[in-house]
C-alpha cells in the first residue's frame, strides 16, 4: 500500500475513535453513582421527594442515586454549585422550580444564569405550602391570625426556608393582603429548622411545606389554618384554602423538578428522564407522595424548559408587587 494512502486511512481511523469514544461512554452511562443535589435541609419536600425518588431508581438504574444535602440561600448555593459541576450526568439537582423562578428575580446578582446554565429533565411532583401557627396561638383561622397581627405588629414574626423561597412569597403575600406590613421576617436553611421555629413558638406564623406541617398537624403539635393550593389536600382534608379563608386568587404551589448542567448530552437527558418518569409514576412511590400532599406530575425537557420560562415570567411581579428582599 502507497505510504501516503497508509497515512491518511490510520488518521481517520484515530479520528473515527475519538468521535465514537463520547456516544460509547454515553451508551454505558451510568459507570458510577449519580449525585442528586438538594437545595435545601432535611425533612423537608425535596427531602422527602428526593430519597424516595433515589431509592426507586437506585434499583433499576444500575447505580446508586446519592442524595446531597446543600442548604442555603434560598437554595442559590445547590444552583451554583450544580450549574459549575461537569455535564456528565453524574451531578444532577432536585430543585424546588417556584423558588428557582423567584430567585431570578429576588437575587439582583446569581453567580449563574436561572435559564442558561441549567439543563431540564422533567418535573416530578408539585405541592402547596400549609400556612400553620403554634396550638398555643390564640388564631384559629387566617381571619383570626390577620387580626392577631393587626394587635400585635412589633412582636409577631413568620419563619421562612430562607429568602427567596415560596415560604417567604406566601407571607409577604399575606401580609400584603391584610395590611400587615411590620411583621419581621426570619429565614432558616430548610423547612425543618422553620418548622423547628413553630413548634418552639418562637413565631408567630409560617407557610411550611407539606411534610413536617402535615406530620405535626397530625400530632397535634401545629393547627393548620390554610393551604395555598386551589383545591384542599387529601393529606389535610379539614384544612380549608387561602381562597376559601377569603384571599381570592391566594394559589401558590411549589413545582419539583429534575435540572442538569447545561451542556449534558441529550442521550443523558433522555435515560434521566425516562427513569424519574418510570419511578413518579411506580405505586409506592405515589403512594408517599400523597402521605405529604404531593401530586406527581412528569413533562418531557422542553415542556420543562417552557414552564421555567413562563414561571420566571409569571413570578416576577408577584415577587415584586410582594415587597419580598433577600435579607
Amino acid at each position: 500500500m502507497n505510504p501516503a494512502r497508509r497515512n491518511v486511512i490510520a488518521a481517520l481511523l484515530v479520528v473515527g475513535t475519538l468521535v465514537a469514544t463520547p456516544a460509547r461512554a454515553q451508551d454505558a452511562y451510568p459507570t458510577k453513582p449519580v449525585r442528586l443535589i438538594l437545595g435545601f435541609s432535611a425533612g423537608g419536600i425535596s427531602d422527602v421527594l428526593g430519597r424516595a425518588l433515589a431509592a426507586k431508581i437506585s434499583t433499576s438504574f444500575g447505580q446508586q442515586i446519592i442524595v446531597e444535602n446543600k442548604p442555603g440561600a434560598g437554595s442559590t448555593l445547590a444552583a451554583d454549585f450544580v450549574a459549575k459541576s461537569a455535564p456528565d450526568g453524574y451531578t444532577i439537582w432536585l430543585q424546588d422550580m417556584t423558588a428557582h423562578a423567584i430567585n431570578a428575580t429576588m437575587y439582583k446578582r446569581l453567580s449563574y444564569d436561572s435559564l442558561k446554565d441549567f439543563a431540564p429533565i422533567t418535573l416530578v411532583a408539585y405541592t402547596p405550602l400549609l400556612l400553620v401557627v403554634h396550638p398555643d396561638q390564640p388564631a384559629k383561622t387566617v381571619q383570626e391570625l390577620v387580626a392577631y397581627l393587626k394587635a400585635n405588629q412589633a412582636k409577631s414574626a413568620y419563619a421562612s426556608a430562607g429568602s427567596g423561597t415560596a415560604n417567604q412569597i406566601a407571607a409577604e403575600l399575606l401580609k400584603r393582603a391584610a395590611g400587615v406590613p411590620d411583621v419581621v421576617h426570619v429565614p432558616y436553611k430548610g423547612s425543618t429548622p422553620s418548622a423547628l421555629a413553630v413548634l418552639s413558638n418562637e413565631v408567630t406564623f409560617s407557610f411550611l411545606s407539606m411534610p413536617p406541617a402535615v406530620s405535626n398537624i397530625q400530632a397535634g403539635k401545629m393547627r393548620g389554618l390554610a393551604v395555598t393550593s386551589s383545591k384542599r389536600v387529601g393529606a389535610v382534608p379539614d384544612v380549608p384554602t387561602m381562597i376559601e379563608s377569603g384571599f381570592p386568587g391566594f394559589d401558590l404551589v411549589v413545582y419539583s423538578g429534575i435540572l442538569a448542567p447545561a451542556g449534558t448530552p441529550r442521550a443523558i437527558i433522555n435515560r434521566l428522564n425516562a427513569e424519574f418518569t418510570k419511578a413518579v409514576n411506580a405505586d409506592d412511590v405515589k403512594a408517599t407522595f400523597a402521605r405529604i400532599g404531593a401530586v406527581p406530575i412528569t413533562n418531557t425537557p422542553e415542556e420543562f424548559r417552557a414552564l421555567m420560562e413562563s414561571d420566571i415570567a409569571r413570578l416576577a411581579p408577584i415577587v415584586k408587587a410582594s415587597g419580598a428582599t433577600v435579607d
